[in-house]
C-alpha cells in the first residue's frame, strides 16, 4: 500500500467513531447513515489490512491497530487543524492568541501585552486555564504564546521552546501603617496569606522557614494571584507574594513591602513552538526588557535586603 492510497475520508469517520465509541450517536452527529458509516471504515479496514474495531457484546470496542492508527489520526488531524488556524489567523494578520496560567498575576499579564492594546490593528485574546490545558492548545495552533510561572516539562514528543521572560524577587507584604517588620524575628508567628501547597514558592518557603527555625501559620492557602492581592488589601495577615502583584497598592502607599524574602524568586516563562507561519508579534514580545515587565514602584519606595523599615 502507498501513502497516497489512504482515504483521508475514511480515516476522518474511522477517527470519530473511536473518539466516540458510538456508532450510532457519531453517524447521527455526521449526518450520514449508520451503514453508511459502517462501510466506510470497513474501507479503510481492507486497505490497511487490519480490524479497527471488534465488538464487546453490544460495546464497540478499538483493537491494538485501531489504537495506532488512532494516534496518527489525531496527529494528522490535529495538523489539518493547525493549517487552517495558522493560515486563517495569517490572513487577517491582527490576531494574536495568547494563554496565561491562572496563577500568574494578572499585573505581569497586563504589563506583558500593553504594547498591543494601542494598537488598533491588533486583535488580542487572552485566556487562562491550567499549564497542561495552555500546553495543548498551543501545541494545536489554537494559541501563538503562552505565558508561565514555571516551565513545561520534558517532552521528547513536544519540544517546547522556553524563554525566561523575567525574574522577580518574592516579598513579605502588609499594611502601611504597621510601622516596622524585622527579618527573619517578626515572621515567627506570623498569620499569613500563602501561595497554595502545589506552588514553587510555597514549598521553597516553607523550606526556608524550616533552616531558619521559624513557624508562621497559614490563614489561607491562595492559588490565584488576584485573590492574593485582595486578600493583601484587605486583611491584616501578611502576604508572600511577587511586588508585582500588588504594584497599584504600592505605589500608593497602602501597602508595604516588609522584606524581601532572600533567595526567593518567582520566574515568568514565555512558551511557544517551532513554527512555519509564527505570529509576528511574538518576537517582539518576547524580546522585551525585564525591567519594562517588571516595573513595581519607585526605587525609594522599595525594600533593599534582609530587613526592610516600613515607615
Amino acid at each position: 500500500m502507498t501513502a497516497t492510497a489512504l482515504n483521508f475520508h475514511h480515516l476522518h469517520y474511522f477517527w470519530a467513531v473511536a473518539h466516540d465509541g458510538n456508532l450510532t450517536r457519531t453517524a447521527a452527529r455526521l449526518r450520514v447513515s449508520q451503514s453508511a458509516l459502517s462501510a466506510q471504515i470497513r474501507q479503510l479496514e481492507a486497505s490497511l489490512g487490519q480490524s479497527l474495531f471488534h465488538r464487546e457484546g453490544r460495546r464497540l470496542a478499538i483493537t491494538e491497530a485501531g489504537r495506532i492508527a488512532l494516534a496518527y489520526a489525531d496527529d494528522i488531524f490535529a495538523t489539518g487543524s493547525q493549517l487552517v488556524a495558522t493560515l486563517e489567523d495569517g490572513r487577517a494578520g491582527d490576531v494574536l492568541r495568547i494563554g496565561a496560567v491562572a496563577t500568574l498575576s494578572r499585573n505581569f499579564q497586563e504589563s506583558f501585552v500593553k504594547p498591543l492594546l494601542g494598537d488598533a490593528r491588533v486583535q488580542l485574546r487572552l485566556e487562562t486555564a491550567r499549564l497542561d490545558e495552555l500546553l495543548d492548545r498551543l501545541e494545536h495552533h489554537a494559541l501563538d504564546l503562552v505565558l508561565s510561572n514555571q516551565p513545561p516539562q520534558v517532552d521528547g514528543r513536544r519540544p517546547w521552546r522556553c524563554r525566561r521572560l523575567a525574574k522577580q524577587p518574592v516579598s513579605l507584604i502588609g499594611h502601611a501603617r504597621h510601622r516596622r517588620f524585622r527579618f527573619p524575628e517578626d515572621l515567627n508567628g506570623a498569620t499569613m496569606v500563602l501561595p497554595g501547597p502545589d506552588s514553587v514558592i510555597r514549598s521553597e518557603f516553607d523550606a526556608l522557614c524550616e533552616q531558619l527555625g521559624v513557624r508562621v501559620r497559614a490563614v489561607a492557602e491562595v492559588d490565584d494571584m488576584a485573590t492574593m492581592r485582595l486578600l493583601a488589601r484587605d486583611t491584616e495577615n501578611i502576604a508572600l507574594l511577587p511586588a508585582v502583584v500588588v504594584r497599584d497598592e504600592l505605589r500608593n502607599g497602602e501597602l508595604r513591602e516588609y522584606a524581601v524574602v532572600p533567595g526567593l524568586f518567582e520566574t515568568f516563562y514565555g512558551i511557544t513552538v517551532e513554527r512555519h507561519f509564527g505570529h509576528p508579534l511574538v518576537r517582539s514580545l518576547l524580546g522585551r526588557d525585564e525591567s519594562d515587565l517588571l516595573a513595581v514602584v519607585p526605587p525609594q519606595r522599595r525594600g533593599t535586603g534582609r530587613r526592610n523599615s516600613a515607615g
